[in-house]
């Protein structure tokens, strides 16, 4: 980066709040997915600069001067997204977002807790152990994940069911556009549950992948605490049974916090990998199902049902775990699969297909592994139809077929009605798989829209679309 682009910088935002030691802006370059799947994740391109904003106004300075120029600037959160999100191709401002980090309100009448964008899930869940009875249900498997990138992200995560992902959970935001006016939407005071006045630009930003605007503020809806919460565990031996169980309990009217599949291997390894247990003996695939309702009558009642309705699908087990300490073991393991089985695998894609489809998808996977002669284990949040299906190395390195297996993953849920990702985007590792959902015309108008916010192209360029 040149030095007069770099003193500029230091104008806006002071000289300590501005980093060019290669090393630190190294650090700012990577992602989980470049630890995770070296394999297919790009390489940093150097010649950035780290730039430490202090507020929207000091970011509205730097967008207004990168537009000028014609900087490619990448707004910088936790770092915890999976598809090559901030990894820069280009030499960039990294804005990092880090100095955002305050939780601004929590409004108890309108149930609402407003935050700067760099306020992480782990931050949300303590500040709210003082207030017993309003919490934020979203857990995106890592307590480190910030606001403003959950919702740039469209975060999903374990608890999506009973409330919905991310883009359920906003009320308002605001936005630093890459013109560098600042914005908010969702009113101006972002508590709005109805706003029927124009296009609705803010469901344009949420899932944007950094690519429209900066978020710097966030108000998210909170809900009452329930009273009685439990999780259950009920064990399968064939994971066809385990899949055709899910509808069957939605279809029964309940509703829970969560719905996941998991496959014994990888949950056994990520339950050793942090130094715990997995609970359930028997089984070889298994159905997380976490409840949370206002009685404990409620709770159980809702547990026989489960129980009766999974037997009829050949449930060997089922065992509930209603203490804090358990319930919380059991969602730390499930949230530590990918990390503890990092060396084993090259990708996963995360596709979605309707919830009534899953035994079809199965059925098409079962035949993908017996083209390539290989097994997919799955990770899934069963009850929105979210998959993550692995894909394993072959003797400790990407198996020669792992291009046609990624596409033929990506095509089997398309064709039943799917997507090529339910919640990671599409970042760069999935920018030439977006022609098996959209058309070219579909396509263009995306690109449009992205002219029409950001004419420069200079913000977070090359990613999304």
């Amino acid at each position: 980066m040149q030095n007069q682009i770099i003193e500029k910088l230091e104008a806006i935002v002071g000289e300590k709040w501005v980093d060019t030691d290669s090393e630190r802006v190294l650090s700012y370059s990577l992602e989980s997915t470049n630890d995770n799947y070296s394999l297919v994740a790009p390489e940093p391109v150097s010649g950035s600069v780290v730039v430490k904003a202090a507020d929207s106004e000091e970011i509205a300075a730097v967008l207004k001067f990168a537009n000028q120029e014609k900087i490619n600037v990448i707004a910088r959160g936790a770092g915890t997204a999976l598809a090559a999100n901030t990894i820069p191709d280009q030499e960039s401002i990294i804005l990092s977002l880090e100095r955002l980090d305050k939780i601004l309100e929590i409004d108890e009448e309108n149930m609402l807790l407003k935050a700067e964008a760099a306020v992480s899930l782990g931050d949300i869940i303590e500040e709210l152990k003082s207030n017993d009875h309003l919490y934020f249900p979203l857990h995106p498997g890592d307590e480190g994940a910030q606001a403003g990138g959950m919702v740039a992200m469209n975060a999903g995560g374990v608890r999506a069911v009973k409330h919905g992902i991310m883009r359920n959970q906003i009320l308002g935001m605001k936005v630093v556009l890459p013109t560098g006016e600042i914005v908010h939407y969702g009113g101006s005071k972002g508590k709005l549950l109805k706003n029927n006045a124009g296009y609705d630009l803010m469901q344009l930003l949420i899932g944007s992948e950094g690519t429209l605007g900066v978020i710097t503020e966030v108000s998210l809806k909170l809900y009452p605490e329930p009273k009685a919460n439990g999780t259950l565990i009920v064990a399968f031996n064939d994971r066809r049974d385990a899949f055709g169980a899910v509808p069957a309990i939605l279809k029964r009217g309940i509703i829970p916090m969560a719905l996941e599949y998991v496959e014994k291997d990888e949950i056994e390894l990520a339950a050793a990998d942090i130094g715990k247990k997995w609970p359930a003996e028997n089984g070889e695939y298994f159905l997380i199902i976490m409840l949370s309702e206002a009685k404990e009558d409620d709770l159980f009642e809702i547990g026989a049902q489960i129980d009766e309705i999974t037997a009829e699908f050949e449930a060997v087990d089922m065992l509930i775990a209603q203490s804090i300490s358990e319930r919380k073991d059991i969602l730390d393991i499930r949230s530590h699969i990918l990390p503890a089985i990092t060396d084993k695998i090259v990708d996963s894609p995360d596709v979605t297909v309707p919830r009534g489809s899953l035994l079809e998808y199965l059925d098409k996977l079962n035949e993908i592994e017996a083209k390539y002669k290989t097994k997919c284990p799955v990770i899934a949040h069963a009850g929105d139809g979210n998959l993550h299906v692995i894909i394993l190395k072959e003797d400790g390195e990407k198996p020669s077929y792992f291009t046609e297996i990624k596409e033929d993953i990506y095509q089997s849920a398309v064709d039943i009605g799917g997507t090529i990702t339910g919640e990671h985007g599409i970042g760069k590792l999935r920018q030439d798989y977006l022609s098996m959902m959209y058309s070219k015309r579909e396509l263009e108008i995306m690109k449009q829209i992205k002219s029409a916010f950001d004419p420069n192209n200079i913000l977070n360029a090359g990613r999304s679309i």
